[in-house]
């Protein structure tokens, strides 16, 4: 019904929400000083509690929420935060709206949402790659068996390019900008065509606009850091895996999800250093709330059946 972007502008003077979402999106380095376009979530946790608050009131109310209609809500969250932050969401979204607020763990629900058969006696792993979070999750008869989670992801992705391109060129680049940069240019492995695209932004020592010419190879490199972060964590994930569900990947291989997981080539990095295949599913950045949908399913049938057998 909703997909768009965790981002909220706010009018600074009269503290009013003036856009959420891609509208806001679009606003990210081109207001003016009393107008800020921020995240609210960094690295998988809140960072400001009000403004998050109110964008899960917005996001309620487009989707026909209102005062007198009040939903119990699940929000998938990264299985790295701690109880703390965990708090923090169930309250925003208690605050926002919702009657009640439960919790699933993002590497579950992309589980579920990517038809992995993870009530069966076999290997199942996921590699949730979102913005601030990258999780590696073994998942066997329903349960956790081995999970590895880093504050990692496509956000430190774009932040490593932008810094590249600061420090190699002299040029002041915006997120926006650093993101476009990767979906044209970005790769994980060499085997993928050199590209190459001119890049605008402000240079450092003059403060005048300045075009560069960024190539595939060099933004590879800028992103190596990162990316090996994400695959070192994955590796940590199979060290600590049983012996008979680490055989298992071999045949059932492991799927890739999350938005970061569209970088091109990474697949084919994962799986030469993993040594197991790696696929990516039909719709990666729809797994975690198909998934969501699945688990709200199944519990509204069990409720109308527990009711069902009180009358």
């Amino acid at each position: 019904m909703l997909n768009e972007p965790t981002v909220i502008a706010l009018n600074t003077q009269s503290n009013d929400v003036l856009a959420v979402g891609h509208e806001a999106w679009r606003m990210i380095g081109r207001t003016p000083s009393n107008i800020v376009a921020v995240r609210p979530l960094r690295k998988g946790a809140i960072t400001d509690f009000e403004i998050t608050q109110r964008m899960i009131r917005l996001v309620l109310q487009r989707v026909g929420v209102s005062r007198f209609n009040r939903p119990r809500v699940v929000i998938c969250v990264p299985s790295a935060i701690t109880p703390v932050e965990q708090r923090a969401v169930t309250d925003a979204a208690r605050g926002a709206g919702a009657v009640e607020a439960h919790l699933l763990e993002q590497p579950m629900a992309a589980a579920i949402g990517a038809g992995l058969p993870i009530n069966e006696p076999v290997g199942n792993m996921v590699v949730d790659i979102g913005g601030g979070t990258s999780e590696t999750a073994l998942i066997s008869l329903g349960g956790r068996v081995a999970l590895e989670a880093v504050r990692t992801g496509s956000f430190d992705i774009d932040a490593a390019i932008l810094t590249y391109v600061r420090r190699s060129y002299g040029i002041a680049i915006g997120e926006r900008t650093a993101e476009a940069i990767k979906i044209a240019l970005g790769s994980a492995h060499p085997s993928f065509q050199n590209l190459a695209a001119e890049v605008r932004g402000r240079e450092l020592a003059s403060g005048l606009p300045k075009t560069v010419l960024l190539t595939g190879e060099e933004v590879r490199e800028a992103v190596r850091e990162p990316v090996s972060a994400i695959i070192d964590s994955v590796l940590r994930c199979l060290g600590s895996a049983p012996p008979e569900l680490a055989r298992d990947l071999i045949s059932g291989g492991i799927c890739l999800v999350g938005g970061g997981g569209l970088l091109r080539g990474l697949d084919v990095a994962l799986a030469e250093a993993c040594e197991v295949p790696v696929y990516r599913v039909d719709a990666p950045l729809e797994c975690v709330v198909l998934g969501a949908g699945h688990c709200i399913e199944s519990f509204n049938v069990l409720r109308g059946l527990l009711s069902g057998s009180r009358t």
